[in-house]
């Protein structure tokens, strides 16, 4: 029997269709405790977790409820199912299995894992997030200092911005019927790796930060990757989000970014193409000065009569959301507690 792991990630599905993906692979590390260690332990798990091997072309079988669909793994072991839903389904986290059971040049493999989709409810905006220097402090202008705070600071030493758990909290009691606990679908699109993605959601979960669809880039597999984590095109990023809302399009879409990269770009280019599906632009400001070509995207997307944030500290995004419209009712103000 060959070594053989699924690593599956959170879906999402609208009435008529779902769409599920992950990775196959040799070993995915696993455990909490893993980024919770310190020092060089902890270095080692984020090393670990660009060192992945992945495994090509094996056929893999999704099951949920009355559908059983199948498929084959891409050369770097990725795959994605998008297949039609038989039944309409209640909004809200539903459960969806992938598993491997075949024998390829002599050699078995066999493998089973389990995850969630979401299903937005009637109600419910859609909110797409950026992380690095969005809600998750990055640096991500300064390559050698984000590698640093990558490898040396667990996600219990990372630090959300201030305030912005109590707006994101608020942005998922957001409805434009009545507000009610997660009934909105949030997805954070990143330019980080496959990779990274137990990090980033330990952390979200640490935080108190609403339960999320990742959208990441391409998975890496080496050292020399791992030196330019979150760096090249961006491109990915901008079709992921024409993808989300392509798949979605009677819901609106409320769109937070920030100023170190290319956020405000994408989003006016977003808002161009989809002009009804977005609800309100925020731009964390990054900077010491606001930039003058963000300020300049910002006022092209106000023109469109879209609402616009820019702002440096996240009390001014959560004020904007109240006296917008957008929020109507604040969440139980509690704190997640922090594994020790």
């Amino acid at each position: 029997m060959e070594r053989c792991e699924i690593k599956l990630y959170r879906g999402y599905a609208n009435k008529k269709e779902l769409v599920v993906f992950g990775h196959v692979v040799k070993k995915y590390p696993s455990g909490d405790h893993k980024y919770t260690r310190k020092g060089f332990r902890y270095a080692r798990t984020i090393i670990q977790l660009f060192s992945i091997k992945t495994i090509p072309y094996l056929p893999v079988t999704l099951r949920v409820g009355s559908i059983t669909a199948n498929l084959v793994a891409e050369q770097d072991g990725y795959f994605r199912f998008q297949v039609p839903l038989p039944e309409e389904l209640n909004g809200g986290w539903h459960e969806y299995e992938v598993s491997i059971d075949t024998v390829v040049n002599s050699k078995k493999y066999a493998a089973v894992s389990k995850e969630e989709f979401f299903i937005p409810f009637t109600s419910s905006y859609g909110i797409i997030s950026d992380i690095d220097d969005t809600f998750l402090v990055s640096h991500s202008r300064r390559s050698f200092r984000k590698l640093f705070v990558l490898l040396a600071r667990n996600v219990q030493a990372r630090k959300p911005f201030d305030d912005v758990v109590k707006h994101y909290q608020l942005l998922s009691f957001a409805s434009r019927v009545h507000p009610q606990e997660q009934s909105n679908i949030f997805f954070y699109v990143s330019s980080s790796e496959w990779n990274l993605y137990d990090m980033i959601v330990r952390f979200a979960e640490l935080n108190g930060l609403p339960k999320a669809v990742l959208k990441l880039k391409k998975i890496k597999s080496g050292l020399d990757d791992f030196v330019m984590t979150g760096s090249g095109s961006h491109e990915h990023k901008l079709r992921k989000i024409h993808n989300i809302l392509e798949f979605y399009p009677e819901l609106q879409f409320i769109l937070l970014g920030d100023d170190s990269q290319k956020d405000p770009e994408i989003y006016e280019n977003v808002c161009n193409q989809f002009t009804k599906n977005i609800r309100a632009v925020y731009i964390r400001q990054t900077r010491t000065r606001a930039k003058a070509e963000t300020t300049l995207f910002l006022k092209n997307i106000e023109n469109l009569g879209i609402d616009i944030c820019y702002f440096a500290h996240s009390n001014k995004a959560i004020i904007h959301s109240l006296d917008h419209g957008i929020v109507f009712q604040s969440p139980v103000d509690q704190q997640p507690s922090k594994s020790r």
